[in-house]
């Protein structure tokens, strides 16, 4: 489905579910707090996935916002009702603050040292195009991408490049550990270059009415193959850890479902909802996950995404610190054969 007409499609849905518009509340403590509240009541896409008694949220949170009396206390009481979500993709922005969900990831190993990478695999000798840091590996017989964001564009000939830098190499490492996301055409215009007919790795469905499980039928988000340049048809890993978010989290699921791919290390951070923006009477700003999305068989993708069987890896502080990268390490040996 196109994604501009999906998104026009969403704006609506989410303009007419409620009957209330912000001309109906004052500023007001109590308005600013019932309207973010009916807010994610409404429109937030995982109540019932992550089992949150939103009411009895409002119940402990409300009370503690009607006693604050500064701003900093009414902006830090409603961050602190917000993480109840446990959700990397829900801020609540101000002009002094931003909150941020940061347990996702800092509960956990982070499993890479990007210094290590560059000192004693890529001997600081590597190429850089569009954002992607790329090098031969094991004697030139595998070829090596580090994409640490998908913020900005990946261009045609930016892969172009580097597929054909790599026109020799036996097999391929991706490595998206740390990327926290960023665009989702990326996620398209990198895996377009595996497939050679068109895949549907993806679901979305969005919200059609108030209630917690009012969504529509799923759509297929449906990639193509790349009308030009190289495309890839040998053995693929994939390098993950807890710190791969959002875009990152799709561009691995849609990977993990292809053959001859394989992704190594530890589970992701997930953030599989499509995230949507609100604004509060005072002015305050909240981002969400509005539209869940899952993989084409179905399965949630918010929650982050597995290794594949027997590839689960972890790279020690300790051994990344004395230069030794145990989940390349693996990669470079099961690609091999080894």
């Amino acid at each position: 489905m196109n994604k501009l007409i999906f998104c026009i499609s969403l704006l609506l849905t989410l303009c007419v579910s409620s009957c209330a518009t912000l001309d109906d509340y004052d500023n007001s403590v109590e308005s600013n707090f019932d309207v973010l509240w009916k807010t994610f009541d409404e429109h937030y896409c995982y109540f019932e996935q992550k089992g949150i008694d939103w009411q009895g949220v409002k119940d402990i949170y409300k009370p503690r916002a009607l006693a604050c009396r500064t701003t900093d206390d009414l902006f830090n009481t409603c961050a602190q009702m917000l993480d109840t979500l446990r959700d990397g993709h829900v801020n609540l922005s101000s002009s002094f603050n931003t909150s941020y969900y940061r347990r996702w990831w800092s509960d956990y190993p982070q499993d890479f040292n990007l210094r290590t990478l560059q000192e004693y695999y890529l001997e600081f000798d590597y190429r850089s195009t569009g954002g992607i840091s790329y090098h031969t590996l094991a004697g030139g017989k595998i070829g090596y991408m580090y994409i640490p964001s998908f913020s900005s564009p990946i261009g045609t000939g930016n892969l172009n490049a580097i597929f054909a830098y790599f026109n020799d190499c036996d097999a391929l490492v991706i490595d998206i550990r740390n990327n926290g996301g960023g665009m989702l055409s990326n996620v398209e215009t990198l895996v377009s270059r595996f497939i050679d007919s068109e895949f549907t790795p993806a679901y979305i469905r969005h919200k059609t009415g108030p209630g917690h499980n009012d969504f529509s039928e799923p759509y297929p988000m449906t990639y193509h193959p790349a009308g030009t340049g190289k495309h890839w048809d040998k053995p693929v890993a994939v390098l993950t850890n807890r710190s791969c978010f959002s875009a990152a989290n799709d561009f691995v699921s849609a990977m993990k479902q292809l053959p001859g791919v394989k992704i190594v290390g530890a589970r992701t951070g997930g953030g599989g909802g499509m995230p949507f923006s609100s604004q509060m009477p005072c002015g305050w700003k909240v981002r969400f996950s509005a539209c869940p999305v899952t993989d084409a068989s179905g399965h949630d993708i918010e929650e982050g995404i597995d290794p594949s069987p027997g590839c689960e890896m972890h790279a020690p502080d300790a051994e990344l610190a004395a230069g030794r990268d145990s989940i390349l390490e693996f990669a470079i040996s099961i690609l091999l054969g080894l």
